[in-house]
């Protein structure tokens, strides 16, 4: 059966998760969709420059709306970091300029015929991947931001680094809005075959540290390089790996939760149906709060983003 990929906004974000799909052999066929026709149509033959390198093939089509109609899985890329420069590490910097470009891009993918899946990354992502949803019509479980599937690796990352582990070793999530809301679960957290926190207690971890490290990763790689793009991507390419394999993944994803009526970051069950399952943590009363505060917040933005374009 063949694979097919669609990814709209070809800056930073969107090509190397192109480049990845292209390098891995993700997909069989690729469409790429940019503004800037230039710059998409170079990015199309230098990845076709590469296929003879390569151990698989893939035919890349080029700003064709229409190509979508078929697609699996389509990834929404699309942004303006340059609004980031000053906006003191704030992802809403980008909502005034997303909002508008999305709910254009969302008409013209519910146009073409789309009825595969909708892979988010595009910023403030929960607010925007309710704004997908709501545009295209889409089923909810159709529909799936990356969210804190990024975050939660940033914390595995800072965790394994304290205790000279790949960080495929840690378990657990952060939770909520992919933004300063978020938050490690600790509860959740396991490594070393036991739960973090007795981990922490016998080495001097400072969980809390740990979590700002986890919550301001994104800043210092955008302060280093003024853009990110290579955690996120292959956030969104194993997200829709395991829609297209039909893996039964289970991840940190934003999706739509009925308790809180919004779309925020919660762990659930990936495959070729969008979200399969949702799982029922047992959270911490402080955990709670605090989730249901990040909830409320993307509520209030969500709400906010309706009222401006009204």
């Amino acid at each position: 059966m063949t694979r097919k990929v669609g990814i709209i906004g070809m800056g930073n974000v969107g090509a190397a998760a192109a480049h990845y799909i292209v390098a891995s052999g993700f997909a069989d066929e690729l469409v790429l969709i940019d503004k800037n026709e230039a710059k998409v149509k170079a990015d199309a033959l230098d990845f076709e420059d590469a296929m003879a390198n390569l151990l698989h093939h893939t035919e890349i089509t080029v700003n064709d709306y229409a190509a979508l109609a078929d697609a699996d899985v389509v990834i929404s890329a699309l942004g303006n970091i340059k609004l980031q420069d000053n906006a003191g590490d704030d992802r809403f910097a980008e909502l005034p300029f997303t909002r508008v470009e999305v709910r254009a891009v969302a008409e013209k993918i519910k146009a073409s015929g789309f009825h595969g899946k909708l892979v988010v990354i595009t910023n403030p992502v929960d607010v925007i991947t309710s704004i997908y949803q709501e545009v295209t019509g889409l089923p909810k479980n159709h529909v799936i931001g990356t969210g804190t599937l990024l975050d939660s690796a940033r914390m595995k990352r800072a965790v394994a680094s304290r205790l000279g582990l790949d960080p495929r070793s840690v378990t657990g999530y952060n939770l909520g809005e992919h933004g300063n809301s978020q938050f490690t679960a600790w509860s959740t957290v396991r490594v070393l075959g036991k739960p973090v926190t007795e981990i922490a207690a016998a080495r001097g971890l400072d969980l809390a540290e740990l979590d700002h490290e986890a919550k301001v990763g994104g800043h210092t790689v955008f302060r280093g390089k003024k853009y990110t793009n290579y955690g996120v991507s292959t956030s969104a390419v194993k997200l829709a790996v395991a829609i297209m394999s039909n893996s039964l993944t289970e991840m940190p994803v934003s999706n739509f939760r009925e308790e809180y009526g919004i779309y925020l970051s919660y762990p659930a069950v990936v495959g070729n149906d969008g979200v399969v399952e949702q799982l029922q943590l047992d959270l911490t009363p402080e955990e709670l709060e605090k989730l249901q505060a990040s909830a409320d917040f993307i509520k209030q933005k969500y709400a906010e983003s309706k009222e401006a374009l009204q």
